[in-house]
């Protein structure tokens, strides 16, 4: 499973905090806390700052990968000069998050991707139909922007499709529409990944934590292999480690071996 770690995102009080301050090390530090319990992307997202994003994107994106090496990042806005901007500060593959079948914004960020190379996350909506609450509409939209982006020479191996996943205190069908849309996309384009943010499906809801780590592990048997969390939820990150094991994509065990002699799996 590929984990995306959440945290570097201006939506959290302290994170804002940081970023008007140009507090450095705050950010270096939750970002080298994220890698270390095990993260493979950094998301960093400024967007409630709408006046600068573009500035202080760039700037995340220059200290959290001089913090941690170089190591690729996930470039977290819908603002087409914040991305351009973040992935010119770039070094090496960044994911972006995230492209939909929204025209303009499809229109403004498909030829960024194309020119960076770099990975992307697809949103399940469009102009038309928003967020679909049937996992057929999901995957009809994106299965468009799936083609439309191979046909630009995107790999599929690069896309990562978001089913969006929606409340269940709102309508209690919206863990499953979500899930039968990975399992869609999945089997028809098997070279492209699945990916999704798990905390939005507990909303409103006490618990919320049990719920977001078992709808995990109810996503990854229908074919999720990619998500992003807070990779110091140890919890969650010891079932990531089981669900490897149990649905055959750790050989020989080694990933869970490995946690357990790090004792990643018990708090």
């Amino acid at each position: 499973m590929l984990i995306v770690g959440e945290k570097i995102n201006t939506s959290r009080k302290t994170v804002k905090e940081a970023v008007e301050k140009r507090d450095a090390a705050f950010i270096r530090a939750l970002a080298r806390r994220q890698l270390e319990a095990g993260a493979d992307y950094i998301d960093v997202n400024c967007g409630t700052f709408l006046q600068n994003e573009p500035e202080l994107l760039s700037w995340l994106v220059r200290e959290v990968q001089d913090e941690l090496d170089g190591r690729p990042l996930c470039i977290d806005s819908p603002n087409p000069a914040a991305v351009e901007a973040a992935l010119e500060a770039h070094r090496g593959t960044a994911m972006l998050n995230s492209i939909s079948g929204e025209k303009e914004r499809y229109a403004a960020l498909e030829p960024l991707i194309v020119r960076h190379g770099c990975k992307v996350v697809v949103l399940c909506m469009d102009d038309a139909s928003g967020i679909p609450p049937d996992a057929a509409t999901r995957f009809q939209i994106a299965s468009r922007i799936i083609e439309s982006l191979v046909q630009k020479g995107v790999k599929p191996d690069d896309i990562y499709v978001d089913p969006l996943i929606q409340p269940i205190s709102v309508d209690t069908k919206n863990g499953l529409s979500a899930a039968e849309t990975i399992r869609l996309v999945r089997e028809r384009y098997p070279g492209v990944h699945a990916i999704c943010g798990l905390s939005n499906i507990s909303f409103g809801l006490p618990e919320r934590k049990l719920l977001n780590q078992a709808f995990m592990v109810v996503c990854a048997a229908y074919g999720l292999d990619a998500v992003i969390l807070d990779p110091e939820d140890q919890k969650m990150m010891a079932l990531v480690h089981a669900v490897g094991a149990l649905l055959n994509r750790d050989p020989y065990c080694g990933a869970y071996l490995k946690a357990y002699r790090r004792g990643s799996l018990t708090p």
